[in-house]
């Protein structure tokens, strides 16, 4: 448990001890001191442990174990294990180029002014199909891959930059009228992980 989980705890007993005792003694609220108890337990708190909790939550859901915590991502999860380096989302988890403890919010999200609120929505989506089976079999991006996702990373890197065939279309990646996966299309290939040799899980990081 972190020290925000403890916090909310804490907030919520309060809360609910101030409604038990505005409810039990209801003329309680008749006094300045009760008023403003009873407004702390029936708006001001619940709406802290509301906030803090919508908080939590954001922050967690950005993480690779929430991610894959849904049994239909679990061969994505398994995607991960692939061991060759032509593949790009096991080649960029297993070497650490994107931080592993958020490697799907990392590359999945739009690197836009209000990205993380569209990524939500899209999460929220995720869920509800989910929960109501009207997930698509298999699992597909709402939207095509974009380049942001890359170039949030990669753009400016002078490894990037001097390659050969990044150099030559870097104007066209950067404006998006090329696609970085026309050229890096081995992704996640999860319809054939079957054929593919898989890292030992106790070597992943």
């Amino acid at each position: 448990m972190t020290g925000a989980d403890f916090i909310l705890g804490i907030l919520a007993v309060a809360t609910l001890a101030l409604i038990a005792v505005v409810v039990r003694r209801p003329e309680a609220a008749a006094t300045v001191g009760g008023r403003i108890a009873a407004f702390a337990a029936l708006f001001a708190l619940p709406g802290l442990v509301l906030l803090g909790g919508t908080v939590r939550h954001y922050e967690q859901a950005k993480t690779t174990t929430f991610c894959l915590s849904c049994h239909l991502m679990e061969p994505w999860r398994q995607s991960l294990r692939i061991d060759d380096p032509r593949f790009l989302p096991a080649a960029h988890y297993q070497n650490r180029r994107v931080p592993v403890d958020r490697a799907c919010y990392t590359c999945h999200t739009n690197y836009t002014m209000f990205g993380g609120v569209d990524d939500k929505l899209r999460g929220v989506r995720h869920v509800w199909h989910a929960v109501w089976g009207t997930a698509s079999d298999p699992v597909r991006l709402y939207e095509p891959f974009e380049n942001g996702a890359c170039l949030a990373c990669h753009q400016g890197s002078r490894s990037y930059e001097e390659h050969a065939a990044h150099a030559r279309f870097l104007a066209d990646l950067r404006d998006g009228t090329r696609s970085c996966v026309m050229c890096h299309n081995l992704a996640h290939e999860t319809a054939q992980l079957d054929r593919y040799p898989l890292l030992d899980p106790g070597r992943l990081p």
